[in-house]
């Protein structure tokens, strides 16, 4: 068996010369995976595990030490001379190891304050998970855009290139990301997230929505109903990954759905006039009464849940208390 892999490992991987790439994937993978495992300790308090690095009171993030390795191990690749598929192994190792520390702090990057543990730092999971899928793309041997050499002519490769991508850009605006990412490489996907609706909170539904009500209303209900149960599974797997959170209690299940009317609101809303406070305003667009009905569904179930959630907390309460006093009065009397 062992025999096997190893076979296989210089068939598709050694040959081809694909083993730095494949050694900067592992690097991405163990240094994310390590990491995450650290974070997770010292967040737990274990006594016996080292806790974060400090230099006089200033928090220094592993971010900090994943530039540094890029910028050596980076710069070493491109002063290497001659052939040296040694050193160049060992350096894509290192490269891989500072991305999976930089994009682990990716949201910290993006929002420029600590929110690693807050629901924006989901962002940086995303951006771990995205750049693993692409890499193990580039290992398995697809191009980007479907680039192949040119058998129908140039100008037909450069027509197919366009063309996806336009469908993964379309797809991009239109909030999905994994689908618009991975359309890049495999077109179909592209076509299929440029074809669908818009997700409510996207560039492409403030954009192309405004004037349609009746797709808006359409893309609401389908985000409620398609990418709520999508978004649970989601955050399931990747508390599993990452660790949970430091979640709101007014956090809604859908981040995308939960704001979306209120955004849209801001961007369409007609200017001020200069009318008086007590004046009628003119009547508004229907579209953006229904999300805001929406929006109020979902602030409802939520007080429904956290009620009930409220209300199973003091029956085991009093279930508890019950079994104490029963525990009581069974107790046999003492012997003095």
């Amino acid at each position: 068996m062992i025999a096997f892999l190893f076979a296989q490992y210089d068939r598709h991987i050694l040959d081809p010369g694909k083993q730095p790439l494949f050694l900067l994937l592992v690097g991405f993978i163990l240094s994310f995976l390590t990491i995450r495992f650290s974070v997770r300790m010292i967040r737990r308090g274990v006594s016996w595990w080292p806790s974060n690095i400090k230099a006089g009171g200033l928090h220094i993030h592993h971010m900090v030490f994943g530039i540094a390795i890029l910028i050596v191990s980076g710069v070493a690749s491109f002063a290497l001379r001659g052939d040296a598929p040694g050193w160049r192994d060992v350096w894509a190792f290192f490269f891989g190891t500072g991305c999976g520390l930089v994009l682990d702090e990716f949201a910290l990057i993006l929002h420029l304050e600590d929110v690693y543990w807050k629901e924006q730092g989901r962002k940086s999971v995303d951006a771990v998970i995205i750049g693993i899928l692409i890499i193990a793309i580039l290992l398995l041997g697809q191009f980007p855009l479907g680039a192949r050499p040119p058998t129908g002519g140039r100008w037909a490769l450069v027509a197919v290139i366009c063309l996806d991508a336009v469908l993964a850009l379309v797809a991009l605006l239109k909030g999905k990301i994994w689908t618009g990412l991975l359309g890049i490489f495999v077109p179909v996907l592209g076509l299929i997230g440029a074809i669908r609706l818009a997700r409510p909170g996207s560039p492409w539904a403030r954009w192309r929505y405004t004037s349609r009500p009746r797709r808006m209303t359409r893309a609401v209900r389908r985000e409620r109903r398609v990418h709520r149960r999508a978004d649970t599974a989601r955050t399931w797997l990747f508390d599993r990954i990452a660790g949970a959170p430091e979640r709101s209690p007014m956090i809604q299940k859908s981040p995308m759905l939960r704001d979306a009317a209120g955004r849209l609101a801001q961007r369409v809303a007609p200017p001020d006039t200069g009318a008086g406070a007590g004046e009628p305003r003119e009547a508004e667009e229907p579209w953006l009464s229904r999300l805001e009905h929406y929006r109020d569904d979902l602030r409802e179930d939520h007080e429904e849940s956290r009620r009930r959630h409220e209300l199973r907390r003091a029956a085991r309460r009093r279930r508890r208390e019950a079994a104490r006093q029963r525990g009581r009065n069974t107790r046999p009397p003492t012997i003095r």
